[in-house]
């Protein structure tokens, strides 16, 4: 390899242009090309009782590993088996109810190939991304996926960079066309996947974060305003409240309205907790998803709300702090 000698920003960038351009062009010239062939494929995976089986080699493994993740995420069960393995015993992953997404640009690929004529043998549907329509793996798929490209973007037009963008782009616009044929919604979505912020937001809801039973600073009404400030600094949640003795919440008082109340310049110690409540505080169900009390939060401008039943019996609270731990904000 040449030792550069002084590194050309200009001509970085214009290079760098020129590939996405000539990338871009590429994904332009793929849409009008779609067509029956594409509806096939789509079908055979939608109708497929097993999993889409994706194989690819060197680049196209590497786009393959991709797609079969995207599919998997997106509703169609699928996954990846790399065709060298494949040869040597991990074609056994392979089942009947299996539909097998092989990806070539060439078509040509040695490891593909070998596994082939075994793969039609079996029975196994075959589904080709390739950029050449008379090659070997075309020959042997039933559906054929026609990804060829005019050019890498590549100046010595021999790495694999419009091609797998191509590759890339056609197993996600099957994902796309098998999501909506699903119905796939937004819930789906954040089932599979859990630990991100969707799946926070659609999953999680407000009993998974609730404080509850001893974590609750409840007082009677006719509890004394000394009283009733030791339990609001004993559970540390900004808040106590009042309850009668069946549970139901009669109001709350909070931080806030202590720094109003000395502000006001009252005597404080003949003071008792239904004084100084607020009646009717805001609520929300413990079925309810915790992003729903977020926004409650929000509208009101409050920063805890109190858990209650359908007979307005204290079951918990949710403060902002609780929200933001659980990354639901």
């Amino acid at each position: 390899m040449t030792e550069v000698a002084n590194f050309d920003a200009a001509r970085a960038v214009a290079m760098a242009r020129q590939a996405l351009q000539i990338e871009a062009r590429a994904l332009t010239e793929l849409g009008p090309r779609l067509g029956d062939e594409f509806a096939k494929a789509a079908q055979l995976m939608l109708d497929c009782k097993g999993r889409v089986v994706v194989m690819g080699m060197g680049k196209s493994g590497h786009v393959g590993r991709k797609i079969s993740a995207t599919l998997a995420s997106t509703g169609t069960p699928a996954m990846f088996v790399h065709p060298g393995e494949a040869a040597h015993g991990d074609l056994g992953m392979v089942t009947l109810k299996d539909v097998v997404l092989a990806l070539s640009n060439s078509g040509e690929s040695d490891e593909l190939n070998a596994i082939l004529p075994v793969l039609r043998r079996l029975g196994v549907p075959i589904v080709a991304m390739t950029g050449r329509a008379e090659s070997s793996l075309a020959r042997h798929a039933d559906v054929v996926l026609d990804s060829a490209v005019a050019e890498e973007a590549c100046p010595l037009k021999l790495a694999p960079t419009s091609s797998t963008t191509a590759q890339m782009a056609l197993g996600d616009a099957l994902a796309v066309a098998l999501l909506d044929a699903r119905g796939f919604r937004e819930e789906d979505f954040a089932r599979s996947h859990p630990g991100g912020a969707l799946g926070r937001k659609l999953l999680t809801h407000v009993r998974d974060l609730m404080r509850s039973g001893e974590a609750l600073p409840r007082v009677a009404p006719d509890a004394g305003f000394t009283e009733m400030m030791k339990a609001m600094s004993a559970k540390a949640l900004g808040a106590a409240v009042i309850v009668d003795a069946a549970d139901q919440v009669l109001g709350i008082f909070t931080d806030g309205d202590l720094r109003r109340l000395v502000e006001s310049g009252r005597d404080l110690r003949s003071l008792q907790a239904a004084d100084v409540m607020k009646a009717k505080p805001r609520t929300i169900r413990a079925e309810a998803l915790a992003v729903d009390a977020a926004e409650l939060m929000e509208t009101a401008r409050i920063t805890l709300v109190l858990v209650v039943d359908e007979q307005n019996t204290l079951q918990g609270a949710i403060s902002i702090n609780d929200l933001m731990s659980a990354k639901v904000i």
